[in-house]
């Protein structure tokens, strides 16, 4: 075992919310120290990470971006490479790259209150050793889902196919699919991103659903941003955008919401003249649940609908009874003759990065634990993690929780305090799913998730505007317990 080394807070992940994180640290409190493991080679996370065709943002890069770093390509909807550029950018111009520790995969995370640090256990991926590090404060940035794999069913007869079964998370670098059948299972936001970018070189490309999702045409470029960057100084434009965007999508979010009809009849009214005559729109595009129970998929330019009406793809909507040597028999008896079929079936949701938790010798159940603030959880000290929304832009959330966590550090400075504890009041609060989403890879995984509360502070209200209130000019304290150690 390599010697421990300590820092004042450690970051775990080099993506958006791990970049954030250490912008905010920097800016707010520059007396701490610090370092950010990031388990793979690259920053990125999420845009490093996937590399199937066409991998693209599905929120605007006005609120994706930063708050503190003006997003200024013509391009709203932005492919991952930008996106990449981007981060690389906010690294460059904080300064903090040497920080980052490549390759430092974090597997366990144990709290001593006895001497208010966080011990961590690290498997070096080139080396193979295991070192520690201890911190007094750690933000967990690893993001919603297992690296490491997808959710992959299992088909039926799935061995008998002669050709090759790829999963988007692990996309091959060498895949020829010129010329080819491409069968892509799955209707969210990675399939319908799949579609038109595989059928600009496949023979055919046809979308497998079980049932339809909403898909919406959005401009890739918003003219609004490209009008206003023309006579306003940068950030001001970006500032002005990026309020415009929050607002109009927390207004659409709301609509949905309170008039779910209305909404429905809305986001299906502009198809027919989208997709091919005789398309059947009821069959392969209304679902069957309300907007945003799930999210809504963007198709930017409406180059969906556009590989539709080129005949070069389209959309069977029954279910698989099992894979054969060509391709997928379908329950309705159809066949779907294919060279390559591509599993676009999710994610596997996870917290914490895969990392084992332990408090003072007890082992951390995430599904045992309440969500404080959307970003601590009752019985783990000094502890925070970014999560961003399901209704809006990731980075909007990011930017607050890391904004709060350093309000925490200095108010813990002031007080002297060396332990922050979210501490619950069961007869208070009700419990509830952390989640209000039917998407398929939440439900997999509610049982295993923190749960949220009915009230302030255990509740996450999936409100930007509301957050800002809250997390920027709350009460810091409220529902925490704070101490200056054991020995106190």
């Amino acid at each position: 075992m390599v010697q421990a080394n300590h820092t004042d807070v450690l970051i775990i992940g080099a993506g958006i919310s791990g970049i954030s994180s250490a912008h905010y640290l920097q800016e707010k409190c520059p007396d701490k120290s610090f370092e950010i493991l990031e388990g793979r080679n690259d920053i990125g996370g999420t845009w490093d990470l996937f590399r199937y065709p066409g991998i693209r943002s599905d929120s605007d890069m006005y609120t994706l971006g930063f708050a503190f770093r003006p997003w200024k390509d013509p391009k709203a909807i932005a492919d991952a490479p930008s996106i990449m550029k981007y981060l690389r950018g906010a690294v460059a111009d904080g300064g903090f790259g040497d920080k980052i520790k490549f390759g430092k995969k974090v597997t366990n995370a144990t709290w001593s209150s006895a001497s208010s640090t966080w011990t961590l256990t690290i498997a070096d991926q080139a080396s193979g050793e295991t070192e520690t590090r201890s911190c007094n404060f750690l933000h967990v940035c690893a993001g919603y889902y297992n690296y490491d794999q997808g959710y992959q069913p299992k088909f039926p007869n799935e061995e008998a196919f002669k050709g090759q079964v790829v999963h988007p998370q692990f996309w091959p670098e060498d895949l020829d699919y010129e010329g080819k059948k491409v069968v892509v299972i799955g209707s969210g936001a990675t399939a319908v991103t799949l579609v038109p970018a595989m059928a600009e070189k496949a023979a055919s490309v046809t979308m497998l659903q079980r049932s339809p999702t909403y898909i919406v045409s959005r401009p890739a470029e918003d003219g609004f941003a490209n009008f206003v960057r023309r006579y306003l100084p940068s950030g001001l434009a970006y500032g002005l955008t990026r309020w415009r965007n929050v607002i109009m999508g927390r207004l659409f979010f709301w609509y949905c919401r309170s008039y779910p009809q209305r909404a429905k009849k809305l986001l299906l009214s502009g198809l027919a003249e989208q997709v091919p005559a005789g398309f059947d729109i009821d069959k392969h595009l209304t679902p069957s649940y309300n907007p945003w129970d799930q999210r809504v998929c963007l198709a930017p330019d409406g180059d969906f609908f556009a590989a539709l009406r080129s005949g070069k793809s389209d959309i069977v909507t029954d279910h698989i009874e099992a894979f054969s040597e060509n391709g997928i028999t379908l329950k309705s008896g159809e066949t779907l003759d294919a060279d390559i079929i591509v599993s676009a079936t999710g994610l596997d949701l996870n917290f914490f990065g895969n990392m084992q938790l332990n408090v003072d010798g007890q082992a951390i159940i995430p599904g045992d634990i309440m969500n404080y603030k959307g970003m601590m959880f009752s019985g783990l000290p000094n502890l925070a993690t970014s999560f961003g929304y399901t209704n809006a832009s990731w980075t909007l959330r990011c930017d607050l929780t890391s904004a709060y966590v350093c309000r925490l550090l200095k108010f813990m400075d002031r007080k002297g305090y060396t332990k922050a504890l979210p501490t619950i009041d069961p007869s208070k609060v009700d419990v509830e799913p952390l989640l209000d989403f039917t998407s398929g890879y939440v439900v997999r995984k509610a049982s295993e998730l923190p749960k949220q509360g009915t009230v302030a502070p255990w509740k996450m209200y999936q409100n930007y505007i509301k957050d800002i209130f809250s997390v920027n000019f709350g009460e810091v304290g409220k529902d925490i317990e704070f101490s200056k150690g054991d020995a106190s």
